[in-house]
């Protein structure tokens, strides 16, 4: 990216008891570069996650298509977490070598790629091949699109943040809901219905192709920005707030990816339709579209996080008791309130922004934070997907997810604690 080269990093507003950094004095970055860079996350972050709400609505006929046992759709559903766990430690060192646009642009060519090809590549070994390509993609983007926030709007943390998270929760919802419609307008086949999903993908490499242009430039500015952290030794693992908000990443996530894999089966072996309980879905992710970007915002101006993060957490407690008492007819409003209690994940990206102080620390903070945070949800979704073939119903799996909450909403209230991880490490 040209402009990282041209602008000095200086912290976001966002963390209102560091002391200001000066700003230097830069060259004015050109109009369309900075409006083209919008364009490119907006459309990155509406592919961040079709690759995986796409399959839940069809699971049910993935499975017997491939000849899938409950486990092992189950582990089928714990493949993202661990692909972007694994992937995302590469996203720092490659960002500093090929500059951040580059990455992302070959992330969205990998999530294109992967879309079109899993539902061909036959079998069940070719079908998680081909999603880990899509998912290795999606991984890298992941850790890399707070450091682009941070790097080119530093004074917008908390805006910018709610309007990528907002397209991120539209991709997902929009996936979740056209994904059983559109299998049936191509034909019925579940693989067309998959693979479509590509297309999508596709249209977000054209931005990133334009800025990957500007490698050489990207390259350098990230070697400068994470240069001064590796020779000042910051070790973000002696950080408890890194920690904390690793685990509430962590937590959260397994909460998301539970509920995008599972629910609609949870609805429909309730006795709702596949087409509804697709719908149903894309109500939960859809809330985030509005909230995504009010939480953000919101966040940004209290000097701790923990009265959202407890908000948040009882929406969930509620919505899955509702899912244990009253599946079926009270679904909607189940529906509504997982949605809200899944908004913890931008708060959890915005509050990556505003424990560091400067981009050096938000590439390792986000680094770190992602993907031990997806390592921590790994066992989630296996282990909802093992309770629910041995115990034949939903009563132990939604007591799991219950039981989860609570863990969250403490580590979460330590993570939205007012302090930097440049702090705690000085």
């Amino acid at each position: 990216m040209p402009e990282d080269e041209t602008r000095t990093l200086s912290p976001a507003r966002t963390a209102p008891a560091t002391p200001a950094e000066p700003p230097a004095a830069t060259p004015r970055r050109p109009v369309w570069i900075t409006r083209l860079v919008v364009v490119g996350l907006v459309l990155a972050a509406l592919n961040l996650r079709p690759a995986i709400t796409s399959l839940g609505p069809l699971l049910e006929e993935v499975r017997t298509g491939l000849g899938m046992s409950g486990s092992l759709a189950g582990l089928l559903t714990s493949v993202p977490p661990l692909c972007f766990a694994i992937f995302g430690l590469t996203a720092p060192r490659l960002a500093r070598r090929f500059g951040p646009g580059a990455i992302i642009c070959a992330g969205m060519v990998a999530i294109a790629a992967g879309l079109v090809l899993r539902p061909f590549a036959g079998g069940t070994v070719g079908f998680l091949a081909a999603s880990a390509l899509a998912l290795m993609g999606i991984a890298v983007s992941n850790i890399l699109m707070p450091v682009i926030v941070k790097r080119w709007f530093p004074d917008r943390v908390g805006s910018m943040t709610g309007l990528y998270s907002m397209a991120l929760a539209l991709g997902t919802a929009l996936a979740a809901a056209a994904t059983v419609p559109m299998t049936q307008a191509l034909g019925g086949s579940w693989q067309t219905g998959l693979a479509v999903w590509g297309g999508l993908a596709a249209v977000a490499v054209v931005p990133w192709l334009v800025l990957a242009r500007h490698r050489s430039t990207g390259a350098a500015a990230a070697r400068s920005a994470t240069q001064g952290q590796e020779t000042t030794g910051l070790r973000i693992t002696r950080s408890p707030t890194a920690w904390a908000l690793a685990c509430f990443f962590g937590l959260q996530a397994t909460a998301a990816y539970i509920t995008m894999g599972w629910m609609p089966q949870i609805f429909r072996d309730a006795g709702v339709s596949a087409g509804t309980a697709g719908v149903l879905l894309a109500v939960t992710m859809a809330m985030g579209i509005p909230l995504a970007f009010v939480i953000p915002r919101v966040a940004s101006r209290m000097r701790t996080q923990g009265p959202i993060v407890v908000v948040l957490g009882l929406c969930g407690l509620i919505g899955y008791a509702g899912l244990f008492l009253a599946p079926a007819s009270g679904a909607w409003a189940w529906a509504v309130l997982l949605g809200v209690s899944n908004c913890a994940f931008p708060l959890a990206l915005t509050m990556i922004g505003m424990r560091t102080r400067s981009g050096a620390g938000v590439v390792r903070l986000s680094a770190f934070a992602q993907s031990t945070g997806y390592l921590i949800s790994i066992p989630g979704p296996l282990l909802v997907g093992v309770l629910y073939q041995h115990s034949g119903g939903w009563g132990l799996p939604i007591g799991l997810m219950a039981g989860l909450m609570v863990p969250q909403i403490v580590v979460g209230i330590l993570a939205g604690r007012n302090r930097t991880i440049e702090e705690e490490l000085r």
